[in-house]
């Protein structure tokens, strides 16, 4: 071999060997800082995060359902304890999905939820909230909630380290 070839060899391998470096350096940084939430939209991360309006068409209430229309129904929801504190969502005719997942409606960062945590949504008039099988559980009050149960204006529904209320 010539003096080129042997030349030519060792660069390439050691290009090789940075592109490896640099690869586990990659995954490294996606272990330890999460993933990256892609703005979609076009919107600011803060509101891509909190999830507000297009996402809720995703979730898909129970047959039947339909949107509370008296006076006395919630208009929004709302983050009041937890990292989103003062997120407001607005409330429609479909189901908010809770969790870490990207694809939710109020997306949270937080160790203690679920991908697909939760979910409130509308049936009969009013607003019930369903835990999605999550691991830390799901709180309406003290009582954990273990199958779809209403929800009033003002009762406080904890989700991981999150506490939401629906207001009016």
């Amino acid at each position: 071999m010539s003096e080129l070839t042997v030349t030519l060899l060792r660069l390439g391998y050691l290009a090789l060997l940075w592109v490896f470096v640099l690869s586990a350096i990659g995954v490294l940084r996606r272990d330890l800082y999460g993933t990256k939430i892609v703005d979609r939209r076009g919107r600011s991360p803060r509101a891509a995060t909190a999830g507000a309006g297009g996402d809720a068409a995703r979730s898909v209430p129970p047959s039947g359902a339909r949107a509370p229309r008296g006076s006395t129904s919630p208009t929004r929801l709302v983050v009041t304890e937890g990292p989103l504190r003062g997120t407001t969502l607005p409330l429609g005719t479909s189901a908010v999905l809770i969790g870490r997942a990207p694809s939710c409606t109020l997306v949270l960062d937080d160790d203690y939820s679920s991908s697909r945590h939760a979910r409130i949504f509308p049936q009969a008039d009013q607003w019930w909230v369903e835990d999605l099988g999550s691991t830390n559980g799901t709180f309406l009050g003290d009582q954990r909630v273990d199958r779809p149960t209403p929800v009033q204006p003002g009762m406080q529904v904890r989700v991981g380290q999150s506490v939401l209320e629906l207001q009016r």
